[in-house]
């Protein structure tokens, strides 16, 4: 019966839905509080449900069958990320320190990702996100570069009047970038007009970052955009373009007929 508990998919998704609701609820209480240790302990109780599982899993599928497939490695991976929880529950910190572990403990929320096996086609779903990474790669660099150049150029411009932005090289980068995400692209030009006295300076900084949010934020975002979705859709075009082909064959043996 435990077997075949394990092995049901509704009961696993029941206890990993309920395990997320459980350390949702944990941040609202503190870990001393009476309340927060009773979620804590439910916690623990959930995690080795889910160690019970995967020792169930490998005995009944076997260790090669088990992790060959790779939504078991997936499961087996955040059932180890959720250890440190109980290391830290039978491992005395007298004896240890485990100070390490208590910033891993808030990796178990990643538990919460199994739920990702139970959606309906998540796997085709799944291949055409990394077809579409793969076909972004090139335009994501070709982007970063842009992205640099005028990191480098916006520190060399405005450094000195505008150092919250552009102190140095990195922080310019990043200011850049949420130019190019359409974040406060009108603020930092303004800034920057307030506090120089030249109307020169003032105008070209206008003028700078509004190309700066054509050329970055409008086209190079919808260019990478583009790119993605075209090749989200290409698996569902290919399909339709071999069920036309398979279609016009059944009409040419038709007609030769």
């Amino acid at each position: 019966m435990l077997k075949r508990l394990f092995l049901n998919d509704i009961f696993l998704l029941v206890i990993i839905s309920t395990n997320a609701l459980i350390i949702f609820l944990q941040g609202f209480f503190s870990l001393s509080s009476t309340n927060g240790q009773m979620l804590e302990m439910t916690d623990h109780f959930f995690t080795t449900l889910f160690i019970i599982e995967a020792i169930i899993k490998i005995q009944s599928f076997g260790a090669k069958r088990y992790f060959k497939e790779a939504w078991n490695i997936f499961d087996f991976s955040l059932v180890v990320i959720a250890l440190p929880s109980l290391v830290i529950l039978v491992t005395p910190f007298e004896m240890l320190s485990l100070d390490f572990l208590l910033t891993l403990r808030i990796l178990r929320v990643f538990k919460f990702f199994r739920v990702l096996k139970f959606i309906p086609n998540i796997e085709s779903l799944l291949n055409g996100v990394f077809r579409a990474v793969q076909s972004s790669v090139l335009i994501l660099f070709a982007f970063l570069i842009f992205n640099f150049i005028f990191a480098v150029l916006s520190f060399s411009f405005f450094s000195e009047i505008a150092p919250e932005h552009f102190s140095n090289p990195l922080i310019s980068f990043y200011t850049t970038f949420k130019v190019f995400t359409v974040e406060g692209w009108y603020e930092i030009p303004d800034l920057i007009a307030e506090r120089t006295e030249s109307v020169g300076l003032a105008v070209f900084a206008r003028i700078y970052f509004v190309l700066l949010l054509f050329g970055g934020g409008i086209f190079g975002l919808s260019l990478i955009n583009s790119i993605f979705v075209d090749s989200m859709m290409s698996d569902n075009n290919d399909e339709v373009l071999e069920r036309i082909n398979k279609l016009e064959n059944k009409i040419d043996e038709l007609l030769n007929k």
